[in-house]
């Protein structure tokens, strides 16, 4: 295996605020790219080239790539619309260099995961499968995709969402990584959307093709919300999800340039990033602090997201909280239960208590 396809073209909207500006798979987490995660296992599995699907605010991607050396090359494939998951892989075809035969792995851009990766390309090519997909078990499968097997691995179905018990057959689910053998990849209809899941499977089982599966019950988390996006950084820090772009391990992740007062608490596995700033009194627990971004005396933020260059006034309290780049909370206000304070926005100090549930 010498060649990978990252599919990371999709807009992050279950992540707004933070995607106004940045693509999803760009936002640092635990100090660096989530993307750059990705490619360092790639890397460390034995990938010596990637290709990056993308759509949604390609300049991102190509600004960072440009200036980046992450030892492993790097190539762009800029989706002029977006094509969902089996047309990019498809439009990503013209950049590999993979022989039919070979297999080519392909993963989502959202997905942070414990696996191992070559485990599942040996399968893949000891099995002689033309696909071969990353399957892992959830406690309730109904937010997903079904996808059984049966007992030598072999998928027998790719089922939609269950929504009564009876129909929960398996709780074994797509965990958002494939290993394509690259004519299959060449059998996607091209300049068109198509759905891997929904067309391009289903499709491979009806024509006898061979997908297997392997189940791998080890750390999985799709970073697609605000409060898995904070719970994947944090992991990274204290070392629950494994990852080569993060050198060590400890109870928070303070960043070059910030300043953490000694009279503040931060912990956790909390970031605090470049040129961030926390007073004395601050409590900070579990959370994610991007660049610049200062939290003043007195304030309790737990298990939120502040954004670049974002001010918590005095003695607010954040919970759940997703504060977009540049906002202003003013002095002793509460934000609770999910709220998101878009870039930009100022709020005046006050003892006023915001909630989604309100």
């Amino acid at each position: 295996m010498t060649e990978a396809v990252l599919l990371v073209g999709g807009q992050g909207t279950r992540l707004r605020p933070l995607t106004i500006n940045t693509p999803k798979p760009m936002l640092p987490v635990a100090g660096v790219p989530f993307t750059v995660h990705q490619i360092t296992r790639a890397r460390e599995a034995g990938v010596t080239r990637i290709v990056l699907a993308t759509s949604y605010r390609a300049d991102v991607f190509r600004e960072f790539i440009d200036v980046s050396d992450l030892g492993i090359e790097v190539v762009i494939a800029t989706e002029d619309e977006p094509l969902g998951t089996g047309g990019a892989i498809r439009h990503a075809l013209p950049f590999l260099d993979s022989g039919p035969d070979e297999p080519v792995l392909v993963f989502n851009g959202d997905v942070l995961t414990g696996l191992d990766i070559r485990g599942l390309v040996d399968h893949h090519d000891s099995t002689g499968s033309d696909v071969t997909l990353y399957l892992t078990p959830v406690d309730d499968p109904r937010a997903y995709g079904l996808v059984p097997t049966d007992l030598s691995g072999r998928v027998t179905a790719f089922l939609e969402k269950p929504t009564t018990d009876a129909e929960i057959v398996t709780h074994n689910i797509n965990a958002g990584c494939y290993v394509f053998r690259r004519s299959v990849i060449d059998s996607i209809p091209g300049g068109r959307p198509v759905s891997v899941e929904r067309e391009t499977f289903p499709a491979l089982l009806e024509s006898g093709a061979l997908v297997t599966g392997v189940v791998d019950s080890g750390y999985w988390l799709d970073l697609g919300t605000p409060l898995a996006f904070v719970q994947g950084s944090r992991d990274l820090v204290l070392g629950a999800a494994p990852s080569p772009a993060v050198p060590s391990h400890g109870d928070l992740l303070v960043l070059p340039g910030a300043q953490v007062s000694s009279r503040a608490q931060v912990h956790g596995g909390t970031v605090v990033g470049r040129e961030a700033f926390i007073a004395d009194g601050a409590v900070v627990d579990g959370c994610v602090v991007f660049d610049g971004a200062r939290i003043e005396a007195g304030a309790r933020v737990h298990n939120s997201i502040v954004g670049v260059g974002a001010v918590v006034g005095e003695g607010c309290v954040l919970h759940g909280t997703v504060v977009g780049d540049g906002a202003v909370i003013g002095a002793g206000n509460e934000l609770l239960t999910g709220v998101r304070v878009w870039p930009g926005a100022i709020l005046a100090p006050g003892t006023v208590r915001f909630s989604s549930d309100r």
